[in-house]
């Protein structure tokens, strides 16, 4: 049996000129397919495998707020789960990050 998803694209690049350097956002758009308790899974695994790399925090927060979008609309359940998790993530970044991550992730984020 071959499933396939068809995934969105994130045209953060195009949008922005930031290209991304993760899978955050393949990794979510499977999540979406399945449900809030695996958008929840995905979070959760992320935050504890890359929780000290800011840049890769900082990718985590754009994706969840580009979710947040993505499903403003079409998917009530999906809006309120990323939004909490971004409001979460972008909370905590802004309070820990410090010196030139910080700087790093308000450009960014901006």
């Amino acid at each position: 049996m071959n499933i396939q998803i068809k995934l969105p694209k994130w045209n953060i690049e195009e949008i922005s000129g930031y290209k991304p350097i993760t899978t955050f956002w393949q990794d979510f758009s499977i999540a979406d397919k399945f449900g809030t308790a695996a958008v929840k899974d995905t979070y959760r695994r992320a935050v504890k495998d890359w929780n000290t790399d800011y840049k890769y925090m900082t990718e985590l927060c754009l994706v969840l707020n580009h979710k947040i979008w993505q499903h403003y609309k079409e998917n009530e359940e999906l809006t309120k789960i990323y939004d909490t998790l971004w409001r979460k993530l972008n909370e905590h970044l802004r309070h820990t990050l410090k010196g030139d991550e910080l700087i790093y992730y308000l450009h960014t984020t901006d």
